[in-house]
Order: structure tokens, then C-alpha cells, then sequence
């Protein structure tokens, strides 16, 4: 009797011994997990030049450590896939893609480090279309920072800056036109390239020594946006994209927003200086206002659309725009899943002046708001 009691202790102490053995394999699995990286949210992440892969996204479901339940009629479906990169037609090898993109970064930080030197403010030198519209002696300067940087590499590359073009947005449609139907189309050296900038958007919260103002660059060819470069000086954030290879942000792929319905979006918009586009903005507030979670306007179509892009934001629109304030914030919010199309929802192209970007589900729903209030 006494040798079996002893061997049942022993064999209790065996198995007593085993689930503590378990139990902190387990314990330790969970507690050395290496912290996620989460590019969608605020963070300030090292300065990177180019480490925007060619591979596109992919978006894993993520790995549980537990087994997952049989699936059977009573299980939900899984969430649908965020939506694919464009696809991209252009002849550019990945290559010359990455090459762009290389000079495009160079240039923005070039720029950036200018606009941080100045970050306290900087004075007035004039106006432009309006009191409103203002100008001061960095805007150039960053432009030809810029300019200076592509041609090096690029030297028969088209360049269009917003410095170089005279005010009022029929100057800028002709600028760009007239830009299309020679560097832009192809005719110059067979090149067929167009650098289309903003040396810095948000000029007067530059003026003013807010932190919302940044360099845009994108490149198009042959009338086609296919490398866009936003980086924010202030806070270390590189936004980037290559046309069909997605959207990151200092290197980690990003993507829009989830809110599915009107009342959970932040909806981004402008206060513009010219007086119909005011007036149409302020038609839009009205409407829009008892409709969303709430109503942004942070003076940098640049800063709005990179943040659409990566899911700060649910939306942005404006009334009239320049081809340099959304060409690279168009190809961020399209290859990180959104949509970008103008106001009568037909698709973006350089030309389109009215605009609205989402994150596509909400997309259709506010525009319909704005047009049944007269933004048309």
C-alpha cells in the first residue's frame, strides 16, 4: 500500500511538473512577441531613401497562435482584402521607376531641410491672386532645389513648378497644357517625362510657423502620374509611391481608412482664397457638417492627401485645385487602396482641377452630399 501511494505521488508530482513546464513555454511565447510596427498610425520612424520595394503589398491575414474554430454556417465570412495597387501599363522598367523615385525623395528632403531651417516662419515677398495667396523668398528657393536636383540626373526631363507659373487658376490650366503637349507628350528628346511640384504647400501655415506645410513631387509620363514623393519635414514622414507597387510610408506599406458609413468619416477640406471656390467650400461645410464624426482643414492639399492615404483621414475635397497640389498625393491615396476622381466622379487625370479623394467606401455617399448642395 505504501509503495503504490508513493508511486502515485510521484507520477502526481511528474504531471504537476509538466503543466508548469507548459505553462511557461507558453507564458514566454507571448511575452518575447517582437511589438508590430503600425505605418498607418502616428510614429516617427528613421529617415529612409529608398526602400520602396518593387513587390506589391501583400496583405496577410495575421498569424494566431491559437487554432482557429472549424468554419461552418454559423462562422462570419473574413473581411474582404483591402483593394490592390493599380495596376500599373507603364513601359518603365522597375529600374528607371526606382531611379525616379531615388531623385524625387533627394529632392524632397533637400527641400524639407530648407522649410525646417525656416520652420519659426518667414516673411511675405507678395501675393498672388488675391491677399490671400501669398509667396515668400524659401518658395523659390525650394523650387529650384528641386529643379536643380532633377536636372542633374534627368536633364531632358519637363519640369512644372508652381514658382514659375504666373496666378489664377487659368494660368495654371495653360501652364500645364501647354507642358502636356510638349515634355509631357514625348516630344522632348523622346524623354516624354514631367516633374510636377510644389516646392512648398501650405504656404501660409509656413508663413506663420505652423508645422503643416511641406514639399509635393511627383513625376508623370506621358501624361501619367507614376512616382509620387510627399515628405513631411516636420515630423521625419516619407510618403511614397511608384505606380501598380502600392503606397508606404517611411517604408512600411500603408493603406486608407476602413470607416464604411458617412458618420464614422473625418473629412478633410479647404479654405480657399479665391471667392467662388470659398463659396462653394462654405456650402460644403454646411451639408457635411451634421453628416460626419467631424470636419478638418489643415491649409496642405499635400498633408491632406497623404494623410487619406494612410488612413488619418477618411476624405478630402476641394473646390479647385493646381496640378502640383495633388499629382503625387493622387497616386499615395489610389495605390494605398483609395479612390480619387473629381467632383462629377468621372477619374482623375492632371487636368482635373475639382476634386475629392477617399478611402472609397464612403466615397460616392459624400459626394452625392456635395452635389445635391450645389457643389457641382
Amino acid at each position: 500500500m505504501v509503495t503504490m501511494l508513493g508511486r502515485q505521488h510521484q507520477a502526481a508530482c511528474a504531471s504537476l511538473l509538466l503543466l508548469l513546464s507548459i505553462s511557461f513555454i507558453t507564458t514566454e511565447s507571448f511575452t518575447h512577441q517582437r511589438p508590430t510596427f503600425h505605418p498607418n498610425r502616428w510614429s516617427r520612424s528613421p529617415s529612409l531613401i529608398n526602400t520602396h520595394h518593387r513587390s506589391t503589398p501583400t496583405n496577410k491575414p495575421p498569424v494566431h497562435l491559437l487554432a482557429s474554430p472549424t468554419p461552418n454556417s454559423d462562422t462570419p465570412s473574413p473581411p474582404d482584402p483591402k483593394p490592390n495597387p493599380t495596376t500599373s501599363s507603364s513601359p518603365l522598367t522597375p529600374e528607371q521607376l526606382d531611379g525616379i523615385l531615388t531623385i524625387a525623395i533627394t529632392a524632397s528632403k533637400k527641400a524639407g531641410e530648407i522649410i525646417l531651417g525656416n520652420a519659426s516662419g518667414a516673411a511675405v515677398s507678395s501675393t498672388k491672386a488675391n491677399p490671400r495667396d501669398l509667396l515668400t523668398l524659401i518658395d523659390p528657393l525650394c523650387e529650384r532645389t528641386i529643379r536643380d536636383t532633377v536636372a542633374e540626373r534627368y536633364p531632358h526631363h519637363g519640369f512644372l513648378g508652381e514658382e514659375d507659373v504666373p496666378p489664377g487658376k487659368e494660368a495654371s490650366a495653360a501652364a500645364l497644357e501647354g507642358k502636356l503637349r510638349t515634355e509631357g507628350g514625348g516630344d522632348v528628346d523622346g524623354e516624354g517625362f514631367l516633374w510636377i511640384v510644389d516646392p512648398i504647400d501650405g504656404t501660409t501655415n509656413f508663413v506663420h510657423g505652423m508645422p503643416l506645410c511641406m514639399p509635393s513631387v511627383a513625376c508623370a509620363y506621358r501624361g501619367e502620374v507614376v512616382v509620387g514623393v510627399i515628405y513631411d519635414p516636420h515630423r521625419d514622414e516619407l510618403f511614397t509611391s511608384i505606380k501598380g507597387q502600392g503606397s508606404k510610408m517611411n517604408g512600411e506599406p500603408i493603406h486608407v481608412g476602413e470607416q464604411e458609413v458617412i458618420g464614422d468619416a473625418i473629412v478633410a477640406m479647404g479654405s480657399p482664397p479665391a471667392a467662388e471656390s470659398l463659396e462653394m467650400s462654405l456650402k460644403g461645410v454646411k451639408v457635411l457638417m451634421p453628416q460626419v464624426r467631424t470636419i478638418r482643414m489643415l491649409g496642405s492639399a499635400a498633408l491632406m492627401l497623404a494623410w487619406v492615404a494612410n488612413g488619418r483621414l477618411t476624405c478630402y475635397w476641394e473646390y479647385d485645385l493646381s496640378s502640383w497640389d495633388m499629382a503625387a498625393g493622387y497616386l499615395l491615396v489610389t495605390e494605398a487602396g483609395g479612390k480619387f476622381t473629381d467632383l462629377d466622379n468621372n477619374p482623375y487625370d492632371l487636368r482635373v482641377r475639382k476634386m475629392i479623394a477617399s478611402n472609397g467606401k464612403v466615397h460616392n455617399v459624400v459626394l452625392e452630399t456635395l452635389n445635391n448642395a450645389g457643389v457641382i
